[in-house]
């Protein structure tokens, strides 16, 4: 059945704006999982500018479903991976000057690395999941890492200017999707996803878990955490 991962970034976003202690993103993937979240997404960045280090070791201690670091492939973040042991791992690229994650990992350019950083976590018991584009070379290069997952880059396909594209971007992800299969490689997606084009990508054939932040916090600032979870769920069901 897929899964959905709630990604809480942005509300210590709001919380950074003001250097305080509120919105608690910790108590925000509590009222996550009460409405229906089957895990807890956080990206620790290397500049810090929304999760905290406190916000993953609490988050460690309080999520009862699972819970996702996103994270660089840097040493720093290594070591803190393997300190808090959250369920699994999401590499990422990062970028100190964009907004959000703005294209999927290079693997093929840097494949030695992440081997490198992919065997030291899944050694330790934390599976690891690439977030990649949805391109054969990038999908073929996240397998001879040896990483439990790929996570699809959906953020062209959320972001296509007209529905010809969207659905060009579309029948992407789903040939992504089932090349990673061939690989053994379990797949999850995500980025720019909302209550609108979800549905399309929940029904590509091997997806697990979708994992979804910006959409469903800016609804749960006007309806609550915990509706603003059970809607997307509804949606990614098509029953929105």
């Amino acid at each position: 059945m897929l899964t959905l991962g709630v990604n809480i970034d942005h509300v210590a976003t709001v919380r950074q704006a003001r250097k305080t202690i509120e919105p608690d993103p910790i108590a925000a993937a509590v009222l996550a999982e009460l409405g229906g979240a089957n895990g807890i997404t956080a990206h620790l960045r290397e500049d810090r500018r929304h999760i905290q280090d406190r916000d993953i070791r609490l988050l460690r201690e309080t999520v009862r479903t699972h819970l996702n670091l996103e994270m660089a492939a840097t040493e720093e973040m290594v070591a803190i991976a393997l300190e808090t042991k959250p369920n699994y791992v999401t590499l990422v690229p990062e970028k100190r000057q964009e907004v959000t994650t703005e294209g999927g990992l290079d693997v093929v350019g840097s494949l030695e690395k992440i081997k490198d950083v992919v065997d030291r976590l899944q050694s330790a018991n934390i599976p690891v999941s690439l977030f990649i584009d949805a391109d054969e070379a990038q999908i073929k290069a996240s397998a001879a890492t040896k990483a439990k997952f790929i996570e699809l880059h959906t953020g062209k396909y959320a972001d296509a200017p007209n529905p010809e594209v969207q659905q060009k971007e579309l029948e992407l992800l789903k040939l992504g999707c089932q090349q990673a299969l061939e690989l053994e490689l379990r797949v999850n997606a995500g980025h720019g996803l909302t209550y609108i084009n979800v549905y399309p990508v929940a029904c590509l054939p091997g997806m697990e878990e979708l994992n979804i932040g910006h959409s469903i916090i800016s609804r749960g600032v006007l309806v609550g955490i915990e509706r603003a979870v059970r809607e997307m769920k509804l949606a990614m069901r098509g029953e929105l």
